[in-house]
This record gives C-alpha cells, sequence and structure tokens, in this order.
C-alpha cells in the first residue's frame, strides 16, 4: 500500500499568478537594444538564450506536472493549479521577449530546432520520466532565479524593462520550486527512497549535460550572429560563468544539494526573496489566484 510522503514546504507558502506583460508599447513592441545587457553581448546571449527554451520548456514542464495531478492532496492539487497558470503567463512573455530578440536582429531558428528535436527525443517515454526531467530542470530554474534576486549585479546594468522581467519571472520560480518534487513525491510515494534517489539522480546529471551543452551551443551561435568568436570570446564566456558576475560558479552548491539525503526545494526558505521582489506587482495579481 502507498504511503503518503508529506510535503516539506511551508504550511503559509503562497503560490500567486501575477498577470505581467514587459516590453509593450503603446504602438506596438517596443524597441529592445541588441545588446540589452549593458552593451554585454556575453551576457545578452546568455539570457536571450535561456529565454528561447522558456515557450516549449515551460509547455512541456506543465504537462509533466498536470499528467499526475488527480488524486493528490487538495493542497497540492492547488498548488498544481497555480503553477501551470504562472508557467503559462511566463510562457507567453517570454514568446514576447524572443520576438524582440528577433527585431533586434538575432536568428533564433537554430535555437528553437534545439529545443523541438530535444523534446522530440523524449515522445514515447514513460510519464514519471517526463516528471523526473521537469523536477531536475525545475530545481535548475529555481537556484538560477535565486540568483538573480539575492544578486543586484546579475541584472544591474539591463535595460529597466528586461530586467523586470527576469526578475518577476524569477521570484515566481522561486515561489513555485516544490510544487514538481511534491508531485514527485506524491507519484512515487510507493517507491523506495533509494530508487527515488537513483532515478531523480540519473536524471538530474543527464539534465545537466544537455542543459550545459545545448545553452553553450545557442550562445555561440548568438554571438557568432554578432561576428564574435574563438578563443578570447570563449575565454569571456567562461569568466561570465565561473568569475563575475560567476551565475554557474554560485549555483554550484546548491545543484550539489539536490543529491543528498533529505533533500527538498524548500530546505532552504528563501521567501524574502519573493517578499522583497514581489511588492512591486501586488497590483497585477491575477482574479482568483490561487493561494496555497
Amino acid at each position: 500500500m502507498a504511503t503518503e510522503i508529506s510535503s516539506l514546504a511551508p504550511a503559509d507558502l503562497s503560490i500567486t499568478p501575477r498577470d505581467r506583460r514587459f516590453g509593450r508599447a503603446q504602438s506596438g513592441e517596443a524597441v529592445q537594444a541588441r545588446w540589452w545587457l549593458g552593451g554585454d553581448p556575453i551576457g545578452t546571449a546568455f539570457y536571450n538564450a535561456l529565454s528561447v527554451t522558456f515557450p516549449r520548456g515551460e509547455a512541456f514542464f506543465v504537462d509533466s506536472v498536470r499528467a499526475f495531478r488527480d488524486g493528490t492532496p487538495p493542497r497540492l492539487q492547488a498548488e498544481i493549479n497555480a503553477f501551470i497558470k504562472q508557467e503559462v503567463i511566463h510562457s507567453r512573455e517570454h514568446v514576447a521577449f524572443n520576438r524582440r530578440v528577433t527585431d533586434a536582429g538575432y536568428d533564433v531558428s537554430l535555437l528553437e530546432k534545439d529545443v523541438a528535436d530535444s523534446l522530440d527525443e523524449i515522445k514515447g517515454r514513460p510519464k514519471i520520466v517526463d516528471l523526473a526531467a521537469t523536477m531536475a530542470l525545475e530545481h535548475f530554474t529555481a537556484i538560477l532565479a535565486h540568483q538573480l534576486l539575492a544578486d543586484s549585479h546579475h541584472l544591474e546594468n539591463a535595460d529597466a524593462e528586461s530586467r523586470e522581467l527576469w526578475r518577476w519571472h524569477a521570484l515566481e520560480e522561486v515561489e513555485h520550486k516544490g510544487v514538481a518534487y511534491d508531485t514527485w513525491l506524491h507519484a512515487t510515494r510507493d517507491w523506495s527512497r533509494f530508487k527515488r534517489w537513483k532515478v531523480k539522480s540519473m536524471l538530474m546529471l543527464l539534465v545537466t549535460q544537455r542543459f550545459f551543452h545545448h545553452r553553450t551551443r545557442g550562445i555561440l551561435e548568438l554571438l557568432r550572429q554578432d561576428g564574435l568568436s574563438g578563443p578570447r570570446v570563449w575565454a569571456r564566456m567562461a569568466w561570465f560563468a565561473f568569475g563575475r558576475p560567476g551565475m554557474v560558479r554560485k549555483i554550484l552548491g546548491a545543484w550539489i544539494g539536490y543529491f543528498l539525503p533529505g533533500f527538498h526545494p524548500w530546505n532552504h526558505d528563501d521567501r524574502a526573496l519573493i517578499a522583497l521582489a514581489s511588492s512591486d506587482y501586488a497590483d497585477a495579481l491575477l482574479p482568483g489566484a490561487v493561494a496555497a
């Protein structure tokens, strides 16, 4: 008989969809600089390459979690519903952001093909494997989001609309960081702890390899379109990742934590970052927004 596993999410956690729109002007899409991150082509390419993955990727996340929604406890079911609403709005805003990237002169077709091909490769897999991949990717997005909110240096030179888009996205990623994990715990409640750890760890290793391979490929392609290539550019990319602002270096510890016994996304309660960032969006709540 399956044993129900309790969530470690804070009892008073509220997952609240905020309906925001960014980069629009009254007469159409706002003009966005080609190197919108303070004139830095490396940082701009990093975020542009990441954004291209979101519309299709977040649709995959939604489908993976929704497949196990039926029969979940009422609180988790409400959190899944709020998670879906947040992800749908994120997809909409990154479609608009990606349009501004192409309007700035970039061809993102190769990046989009990489995402489509990756999703095509996993068709026909058991749904529980898709959920494990989603759980791993949600951890990635949550620890990236934590860094964006905790360290203002990451976006300090971005234009205002782009900075606010990424901050808004980040706070909601932190807010719902435990939903896919708790859905996984419920779906695998009749598994042994070792089997659960083995599968989630294998999927994280696979996801990590593919994440860095495809994002690096995407960044290099965008930089190639800027006429930037070769060892000096690679060195600048490495400094961006591991030096300053050092996003990859700063998330390494949190990534390792995923493999440790007793891991749960809410072992680290960083709701203070949510409160600080979400105060700007108090007037943008969806009608009937779900609060778990």
